[in-house]
C-alpha cells in the first residue's frame, strides 16, 4: 500500500530519467506535478537573498570610503611636501665687466685698389697671356691684338715722312737759288744794269721759295705726328699690366674681336695687394654721428663662421646714398687679410666699436625696461596707478625686492645713472647704492601661473 504523502514520479516508474527542475523555479503551467514551496521555505530563501544584497552594498561602501581616504591622504601629502611657489618676480644680478657700444652694418668686401684694364684699339685678339688668379707685375704683357693694320699705318706714315723730307730739300734748294739771284740783281741794280722790275721779280721768287720751304717743314711735322700716333696705336695692340696684383677677372679669349670705337672695353680686372682689403659699409643716418676715423671694427663673413677680422675705419664719406627714402652714408673699413681668406665681392657684417667702458658696473637692459603690473580690484580689473615722475637724460629706473612672503614679494624703485650699452648690458655711472651681486627685478611672473601652486 502506498503512502499518499509520498509523491512518485511517473517517469521514474517507467524507467525514464527525471528532468532537472528549471533554474527559475517550478512552473505550475509546465510542471503541474511539482508542488509549491512551503511558507517557511520561502521565508528562509528571502532572508538569504537579503543577506547577499546587504553584503554587496557593504562592499561598495568600503570601496568608496577607501577612495576618499586615499584622495585625502594624497592631498595632505602634497600639501606638506609640495615645493614652495616660485617668486613673484624674476631677478638678475648686478655685475662688473667690459661694455662696448657698437654700430652694426653690412657691406661688400673690395680690394684697396682695383684697376680695370681695357683695349684702346679695335681688332682681333690673337694672344691672351694671363688667366683668373694670375699674379702679374707692372709692365707684364697681358694680351695682344692683331697688329697687321696698325703696322701698315706706321709704314705708310714713314713713307709719307720721307716724301715730305725730300720735298723740303727741294724747297730749300729753290730758296737758296732764289736768294742768290735776288742778291745778284740787287748788285746789278746798284750799278744801273738791272731794272727795278727785275729786282722785284727776283724778290717774289725768293719769297715763294721761302714759303714753299716753310710749308714743307710744316708737312714734315704733321707727318711725324701721324707717324708717332701710328706707332702709339701699334703699341696699344699689346696690352700691359699697369700695376702689381692679381687678375680677378678676365673677359676676353683668343680669337675674340674687340671694338673700341666709343669706349674702351674692359678685358681684365686686376686687384692690387689682396693682403689688405676694404669693406664699404652703409651706415644709417641715425648712427653716422657716432662714427669717427680710426675707430676699431670687427668684420665677419658667412664663409668663415665664428672668425672675426680686425679692421679700422679709414673714411666716412659725406656723400649720401638715398634708396627709397632711406638715407645712408658710406664708411670705408680697412681690413687685414694676410691669409687671403677674404675675397672680393663677399658680403660682410661690420660691428664698429664707438665707445667702451672697461670694468664697468653694469646691469641687464631688461631691468631698466621693467615696470611692475598694477594690482587688480575685486572684479579682476587693474587698479589705476599714478605714473612715476619723468627721468632726466642719462637716468634710469630699476626695481628691487624689499620683502614679503615667497610668491608675494614687494618691490621699490630706485633711480640710477646710466651710460653706454651694448644692447644687453648697460653701464651704471651712478649705481645709487647698488653693488656687485645685488639682484634687480627684470620680469614679473604671470598671475595665473602663480595660482597653479595653490590648487590643493
Amino acid at each position: 500500500m502506498v503512502d499518499p504523502s509520498i509523491h512518485v514520479d511517473p517517469a521514474a516508474q517507467k524507467g525514464r530519467p527525471r528532468t532537472a527542475p528549471d533554474a527559475n523555479g517550478p512552473s505550475p503551467a509546465t510542471r503541474p506535478d511539482q508542488p509549491a514551496l512551503k511558507r517557511s521555505e520561502r521565508t528562509t530563501l528571502e532572508r538569504d537573498l537579503g543577506k547577499v544584497e546587504g553584503r554587496r552594498w557593504l562592499r561598495w561602501l568600503v570601496i568608496v570610503v577607501g577612495i576618499v581616504a586615499v584622495g585625502f591622504g594624497a592631498s595632505r601629502w602634497y600639501a606638506t611636501t609640495r615645493p614652495p611657489p616660485p617668486p613673484k618676480y624674476v631677478t638678475a644680478e648686478v655685475s662688473r665687466g667690459d661694455i662696448f657700444e657698437t654700430v652694426q652694418s653690412t657691406g661688400q668686401v673690395k680690394p684697396l685698389t682695383e684697376v680695370q684694364v681695357g683695349a684702346q684699339v679695335s681688332g682681333r685678339m690673337v694672344k691672351v697671356h694671363v688667366d683668373f688668379n694670375s699674379k702679374v707685375k707692372k709692365g707684364d704683357l697681358l694680351a695682344e691684338i692683331d697688329p697687321t693694320l696698325y703696322g701698315a699705318q706706321v709704314s705708310q706714315s714713314g713713307a709719307q715722312l720721307k716724301a715730305a723730307e725730300a720735298s723740303a730739300k727741294r724747297a730749300q734748294a729753290r730758296l737758296t737759288t732764289a736768294k742768290a739771284g735776288l742778291k745778284r740783281l740787287q748788285g746789278l741794280k746798284a750799278e744801273g744794269i738791272a731794272t727795278p722790275a727785275d729786282v722785284e721779280q727776283a724778290q717774289g721768287e725768293h719769297d715763294v721759295a721761302e714759303a714753299d720751304l716753310a710749308a714743307s717743314s710744316a708737312q714734315i711735322s704733321q707727318i711725324r705726328a701721324q707717324l708717332s700716333g701710328a706707332r702709339t696705336t701699334l703699341a696699344y695692340a699689346r696690352i700691359f699690366s699697369p700695376i702689381d696684383g692679381i687678375v680677378v677677372n678676365r673677359a676676353v679669349d683668343p680669337g675674340q674681336t674687340v671694338a673700341a670705337s666709343f669706349a674702351a672695353p674692359v678685358l681684365f680686372v686686376i686687384a692690387q695687394d689682396l693682403s689688405k682689403m676694404q669693406v664699404l659699409a652703409e651706415i644709417d643716418e641715425a648712427d653716422v654721428g657716432k662714427i669717427r676715423e680710426q675707430m676699431k671694427a670687427d668684420v665677419v663673413v658667412d664663409a668663415f663662421v665664428g672668425q672675426k677680422f680686425q679692421g679700422t675705419v679709414t673714411q666716412v664719406r659725406f656723400s649720401p646714398n638715398n634708396v627709397q627714402g632711406v638715407v645712408t652714408y658710406s664708411a670705408v673699413i680697412e681690413v687685414g687679410n694676410p691669409e687671403l681668406k677674404l675675397r672680393p665681392g663677399m658680403t660682410a657684417t661690420v660691428t664698429i666699436k664707438t665707445r667702451e667702458a672697461k670694468g664697468a658696473l653694469a646691469m641687464r637692459n631688461a631691468a631698466l625696461r621693467f615696470r611692475p603690473l598694477p594690482d587688480k580690484d575685486e572684479d579682476g580689473k587693474p587698479k589705476p596707478v599714478k605714473p612715476p615722475p619723468p627721468l632726466d637724460p642719462g637716468k634710469g629706473r630699476v626695481y628691487l625686492m624689499t620683502g614679503g612672503a615667497r610668491g608675494a614679494e614687494t618691490v621699490e624703485d630706485r633711480v640710477v645713472g646710466v651710460g653706454i650699452t651694448d644692447g644687453i648690458w648697460t653701464e651704471l655711472t651712478d649705481p645709487a647704492g647698488l653693488v656687485t651681486g645685488q639682484a634687480v627685478v627684470v620680469e614679473q611672473r604671470d598671475e595665473k601661473k602663480q595660482k597653479r601652486f595653490g590648487m590643493f
